[in-house]
């Protein structure tokens, strides 16, 4: 079959797919009674949040993501904020499908592109966006918004494993089987509930304020990587490194920021850099890459790869089964 023939079968599915939800029942009570009894396919809406969403959201098809379950717990967040996500549209996994695998910039700006669109951030007492998404959740949360785009069992993202037997499984990508990097304890004692992040005291340098970067953060440190590359300036890894953590508010952070804190990172002696260096490098809360599953009996440690590329995220790898 040609590739178009391909591209044409899949935009039908997408259409179809597109057109049941502007179909759906529009009487809450009963979308809440269907998910109630049937379930959603691979995605456990009670983990989204409480037990009953309200009617207006199930109408839009919004779902509360559960702050416990991110990597990050939700300590990185003000204490009441709200996560909802919906199913990606038609037109955002078309663009979402332009992605070109071979630049990480442009991989990155479409993975954002997935949250901006389909998640709403809010709390009572702050004003909060998708920037504001710890960087390291964003992974989490788009595989949630992917299983409520695609609920089909047939359709769920699936990795090639080899046993230590010699038999090859396929594994699928769940949530249920990922692991978390955990903070340890010598700087885990440093989180500041009242703050959101590390309140860090050193002898030497005072307090120093650090959490893992946010979505808008790591957006402007994007855009300093991209300048640097058109204008053929060599990027300074040891910034990249070092400055996401302790910048704490991507409202305040931009280019002209990042210059600055260049310059006075240009000051700093040995014994301050290379203990910010580690600390930042310790400070991991994300997905580990690899899963915990259970194959032929045994737990097994199963690299979490898309056999067919980032696309498969939101391009379904099979839609064979539609095929008459």
């Amino acid at each position: 079959m040609s590739d178009n023939t391909n591209e044409k079968e899949l935009e039908r599915m997408l259409a179809e797919k597109e057109s049941q939800i502007s179909n759906e029942v529009t009487d809450a009570d009963l979308i809440e009674s269907a998910i109630s009894k049937e379930g959603l396919g691979n995605v456990d809406v009670s983990k989204f949040g409480p037990e009953k969403a309200s009617k207006s959201d199930l109408h839009l098809g919004w779902y509360n993501v559960n702050m416990e379950d991110l990597p990050s717990r939700g300590r990185f967040y003000p204490t009441d904020t709200e996560i909802k996500i919906r199913s990606a549209k038609v037109a955002e996994i078309r663009h979402f499908s332009t992605m070109d695998e071979n630049n990480i910039l442009d991989i990155d700006e479409k993975l954002n592109s997935i949250v901006q669109s389909c998640t709403v951030v809010s709390a009572s007492n702050s004003r909060v966006s998708f920037k504001d998404i710890c960087e390291e959740d964003r992974f989490f949360i788009i595989l949630s918004i992917r299983d409520l785009t695609f609920p089909e069992p047939e359709n769920a993202l699936k990795v090639n494993f080899t046993a230590p037997s010699g038999n090859t499984h396929d594994i699928e990508i769940k949530r249920d089987y990922f692991r978390f990097f955990e903070i340890p304890g010598e700087i885990e004692k440093y989180y500041d509930a009242s703050a959101r992040c590390f309140v860090i005291k050193t002898k030497t340098y005072g307090e120093i304020y650090m959490k893992p970067p946010s979505i808008g953060i790591m957006q402007e440190v994007t855009k300093y990587i991209r300048d640097r590359q058109e204008k053929g300036i060599n990027i300074d890894q040891s910034l990249i490194q070092i400055l996401p953590f302790i910048s704490t508010d991507w409202r305040s952070f931009n280019q002209k920021k990042i210059f600055e804190m260049e310059v006075d990172m240009n000051g700093w002696d040995n014994k301050k850099y290379t203990l910010l260096y580690r600390l930042a490098e310790k400070m991991k809360v994300g997905i580990q890459p690899e899963m915990q599953v259970m194959v032929e009996d045994e737990e097994a440690s199963v690299p979490i790869n898309f056999r067919d590329g980032i696309k498969s995220i939101f391009i379904i790898q099979d839609f064979s089964g539609e095929l008459l």
